[in-house]
């Protein structure tokens, strides 16, 4: 045990002689402990060090706020720890880091905001950062809307790094308690998403949403609505003929029928995508769902049959004040209602069990098939399903174009044949 060299009346001494000298003064009391008087009568203590060849100092306090025998306490700890290879000074600087970290932590909860390094904070900032620029808005907004709703009330304020699977996995649980299972699978591949992004940030070492591949009920096989006979499909047409609805709603009802899209790429179709000259309309890879966007990235081709173009130049100059070919009539920034041709479709007298929105792409791929007699490789590019060519080479955005050309326009000059009340016979000679 170092000699102690110091006593109260020894530092009384030393702040009395700096007072009159008006100049500091050093005292040691052994093995690196030092307090120095101050011509003030303050006296700050104060350990030199060297650690890997290097002088440091640590500062310990004022005196008498800090005891002779509390600070010698302090000394020894710290001698304690750079004898196991700790340097005081960065295990103090750490420990004021973590504090901060903790008083932030402690002032975002009490304002209601996620603290740094939560699966809230990091969600967000995914979603921010990451998702939004890789999905339509309307996506987007449905995947925050997902984490409000059964995430961030349990594992909003939760560390990212200590969330395991089982806690994943309770949350899940509560999605599919509810019945709804294609929600609940689609919140866990969003939570791991949040997970990877944490660990290329650094936040977190570990994926849980990974090890519960198995853990959820599947998800039943749904089958949209659809009209797939050409005298139900004729009655379809005729009614959308004599619609008496809104413009905008007409149009995206007759383009349903004709470019086999989804209804919300439908709804969120532009002007800028447009090209009248090659006939062509291009989607953006962002608004596409499924194994096209995610193995390709490439925007998705249509070719515009004659009908199209001709419903695309009549309605241009009602809508091409907005970036949208069918805007919100409230909002001219914003697409129209993901259920305003549903809703149309019911008007008309077909309830949800006969015909769907969604049940255009179905009428098509089926028809196109049975009463067309075209190959369904072709139907499938056009729908945009990535199928590979037989060498098993990766879908791209021109694949079978001039086929998909002649698909369009026979598809449409069908839909005209329906319509008008022909025969219904297949167009490929086989009885309908």
């Amino acid at each position: 045990m170092a000699r102690h060299l110091l006593s109260d009346k020894a530092i009384a001494q030393g702040l009395k002689a700096a007072a009159a000298s008006g100049k500091p003064a050093t005292l040691n009391d052994g093995a690196g402990l030092q307090i120095i008087c101050r011509p003030d009568r303050v006296g700050w203590w104060r350990h030199r060090y060297w650690l890997e060849g290097r002088e440091n100092r640590l500062s310990l306090g004022v005196y008498p706020d800090v005891t002779l025998k509390a600070a010698r306490e302090l000394h020894q700890e710290a001698r304690s720890g750079i004898a196991a290879g700790v340097d005081p000074s960065a295990k103090r600087k750490v420990g004021k880091a973590q504090k901060a970290v903790q008083d932030e932590s402690a002032r975002l909860i009490a304002a209601g905001l996620p603290p740094p390094g939560s699966f809230e904070y990091v969600a967000r900032e995914w979603l921010r950062e990451h998702h939004a620029a890789k999905v339509s808005s309307g996506h987007a907004a449905r995947t925050l809307v997902r984490f409000e709703k059964d995430c961030f009330p349990w594992l909003g304020s939760r560390p990212l790094n200590e969330i395991d699977a089982p806690a994943l996995l309770e949350v899940l649980r509560r999605v599919t308690a509810r019945g709804v299972l294609e929600t609940a699978h689609r919140l866990k591949y969003a939570c791991g998403q949040v997970f990877q992004y944490g660990i290329a940030t650094g936040v977190c070492s570990s994926n849980p949403a990974a090890d519960l591949r198995d853990a959820l009920p599947p998800v039943p096989t749904r089958h949209h609505a659809a009209v797939v006979e050409p005298q139900q499909a004729a009655e379809l047409l005729r009614a959308m003929q004599t619609y008496a609805g809104h413009p905008f709603t007409r149009a995206a009802l007759a383009l349903s029928a004709l470019l086999f899209l989804r209804p919300g790429e439908i709804r969120q179709l532009e002007w800028a995508w447009v090209d009248e000259a090659d006939a062509l309309l291009s989607i953006p890879a962002s608004l596409m769902k499924g194994r096209k966007k995610a193995k390709t990235g490439a925007a998705h081709l249509v070719p515009l049959a004659r009908q199209a173009l001709d419903i695309l130049r009549e309605l241009r100059p009602l809508s091409e004040y907005s970036q949208y070919i069918f805007p919100s009539l409230a909002n001219r920034l914003r697409p129209m209602s993901e259920n305003t041709v549903n809703l149309a479709v019911r008007r008309m007298g077909f309830d949800k069990e006969t015909h769907t929105a969604h049940g255009f792409r179905a009428m098509a791929r089926t028809m196109a098939a049975e009463r067309l007699g075209i190959a369904s490789e072709v139907i499938e590019a056009q729908l945009a399903h990535a199928v590979g060519d037989p060498l098993g080479r990766a879908y791209n955005r021109t694949q079978f174009l001039e086929q998909r050309r002649e698909l369009m326009t026979r598809w449409a000059d069908y839909l005209d044949h329906l319509r008008a009340g022909g025969a219904v016979v297949s167009l490929v000679g086989v009885a309908a």
